[in-house]
């Protein structure tokens, strides 16, 4: 059932991607080029995503366990430090320089093998080295 569902959510998820032209990096960089032909198109994806996604994290709260689980994976450092900051600020630099982040560059990779297979290449090898690196220095 988990994995049904699972799966279910990421074709939905990848397909909204898909339609809303958010695997194209440069439906990503016409919305962050502020100065020049700003597309705000991204903007109502996230909307549209929030509009969507609020409701039913309002009711997930309310049950005692997941459709699908028996608990809710929550995690369990709240702190920001500079180890938050640092990811957040190396994933915002490959983002905007790419104009793709790991959930369109996967569908895209599904869409346009060759376009893509470099950027999911090294987002793969960046994902090891991260683990090994927050192996060794938890």
């Amino acid at each position: 059932m988990r994995v049904a569902i699972c799966f279910l959510v990421g074709l939905l998820f990848g397909t909204g991607l898909a339609v809303s032209g958010m695997t194209s990096p440069d439906k990503v960089l016409g919305f962050l080029d502020l100065a020049g032909a700003w597309d705000p198109s991204l903007a109502f994806v996230m909307g549209g995503a929030v509009l969507s996604a609020a409701p039913l994290y309002w009711l997930a709260r309310r049950r005692a366990r997941p459709v699908a689980g028996t608990m809710f994976d929550q995690p369990s450092a709240t702190a920001i430090d500079a180890r938050l900051i640092g990811g957040s600020a190396l994933f915002g630099l490959g983002w905007g320089l790419a104009g793709i982040c790991p959930g369109p560059a996967l569908v895209g990779l599904a869409i346009d093998p060759p376009a893509l297979a470099v950027f999911v290449l090294a987002m793969l090898a960046g994902a090891i080295l991260s683990g090994r690196f927050t192996r060794r220095n938890p």
